[in-house]
C-alpha cells in the first residue's frame, strides 16, 4: 500500500516537474541563446543541418565546325552559279569555271562576307551559297544604255569593188550577148565557104575558092598529086565580127582525106572580109596561129565571138 501510494505521488508530481523543467529552460534559453537547442527541447547539441552533395557544373558543348566541303565538293553547274552570282553582284570578274579555290573567288567571296558582317573565310557553307544565290536573283537587271545620237550624218560608204570573179562573169554574159546576135550571119558565111571549097573539089581543082585562097589551091594540089582524096568537109567557126572593111570571117576547116585504104585529118583556116568577091581572102594552117591573129590585126577585127 505504501509503494503504491509513493507510485501514485510521483505520478501527480511528474507534471509539475516537467513544468518547472520547461521554464527553467525556457529562462536559460533567454539568457544564453547559443545553447539553447535548434527547435526548443533539452540542453543537448543542436543537430548539424543535412547539406547535400554539390552538382557538378555541366560542361558547354562546342558549336560544330562550319561545312565547307559540302559546297567545294558540289556539282560544276552549283560551283558556275555561284561564280555567277558574285559577277552579278559585282564582286568577282574572273571566269566562270567553277573553280571556287581560285584566288579570285576566293577574294569575291570574302568581301561578300565581310559585307554581311561575318567572317570573311573566302569559303561557303550550304546555307552561305543558298543565301548568296537568292540575293543575286533579287539584284535588278543591268541593261546597257543606248548610244547617244550622232549629230554628223554618217559618211555614205563607198560601193564595194567587184572581184575578179564577178567580172569575169560580167564579161561572159556580154559576151554571149553578142556571139548569139552574130551566129547566125557568121553560120551563113562558113556555109557559103564551104560550098564554094566542095564545089571546086568537086570541079577536080576549078572555081572561086582556088581562085579567092591562093594557098588552098596549093594544098589541094598537093594532096591530088600524092594520090589523096578529099572526103568530108566540116568548119568550125574560129572568129567573127566587125573589121575595118566590113564584116570579117575567121573559120577552121577539118578535112577527110583518103589515100588507098588510109584516111588522114587536116586542117586549113579561112580569113576573109564579106563581099563578093571576099576581100583579103587568105588560108592558113590550122597550127600557124601567129599568121591567123596577125591578119585579125591587120584587120583591125573587133570580135563578137570571143
Amino acid at each position: 500500500m505504501r509503494l503504491a501510494a509513493a507510485l501514485i505521488g510521483l505520478a501527480l508530481l511528474a507534471p509539475a516537474i516537467a513544468s518547472a523543467q520547461s521554464a527553467s529552460e525556457v529562462e536559460r534559453c533567454f539568457q544564453n541563446p547559443g545553447a539553447c537547442a535548434s527547435g526548443g527541447g533539452g540542453g543537448g547539441a543542436a543537430p548539424v543541418p543535412h547539406t547535400p552533395p554539390p552538382v557538378a557544373a555541366a560542361r558547354p558543348v562546342p558549336a560544330p565546325a562550319p561545312d565547307y566541303t559540302t559546297v567545294l565538293n558540289s556539282p560544276e553547274a552549283d560551283r558556275r552559279k555561284i561564280q555567277e552570282s558574285l559577277r552579278t553582284l559585282d564582286k568577282y570578274n574572273g571566269p566562270i569555271d567553277g573553280n571556287l579555290q581560285s584566288e579570285a573567288t576566293m577574294k569575291a567571296i570574302g568581301d561578300w562576307q565581310k559585307g554581311r558582317n561575318t567572317p570573311a573565310v573566302g569559303k561557303l557553307t550550304p546555307q552561305e551559297a543558298a543565301q548568296l544565290n537568292a540575293e543575286a536573283n533579287r539584284a535588278p537587271i543591268r541593261r546597257l544604255e543606248s548610244p547617244p545620237p550622232q549629230t554628223a550624218a554618217p559618211v555614205p560608204l563607198a560601193p564595194a569593188k567587184p572581184s575578179n570573179a564577178d567580172t569575169l562573169k560580167t564579161l561572159q554574159a556580154k559576151l554571149a550577148e553578142r556571139r548569139k546576135a552574130a551566129e547566125p550571119k557568121a553560120n551563113a558565111a562558113a556555109q557559103m565557104l564551104v560550098r564554094d571549097l566542095k564545089a571546086y573539089v568537086s570541079a577536080d581543082g576549078k572555081g572561086v575558092a582556088g581562085d579567092q585562097f591562093a594557098e588552098f589551091a596549093k594544098w589541094f594540089a598537093d594532096n591530088k598529086a600524092a594520090g589523096r582524096t578529099i572526103g568530108e568537109i566540116t568548119p568550125v567557126i574560129d572568129d567573127y565580127g566587125d573589121a575595118k572593111a566590113g564584116a570579117a570571117t575567121a573559120t577552121e576547116v577539118k578535112f577527110e582525106t583518103k589515100q588507098g585504104d588510109k584516111t588522114y585529118g587536116q586542117c586549113l583556116v579561112f580569113a576573109w572580109i564579106e563581099g563578093t568577091p571576099r576581100k583579103n581572102p587568105q588560108a592558113f594552117s590550122c597550127d600557124d596561129v601567129a599568121a591567123v591573129e596577125k591578119w585579125k590585126t591587120d584587120q583591125a577585127l573587133k570580135s563578137a565571138w570571143r
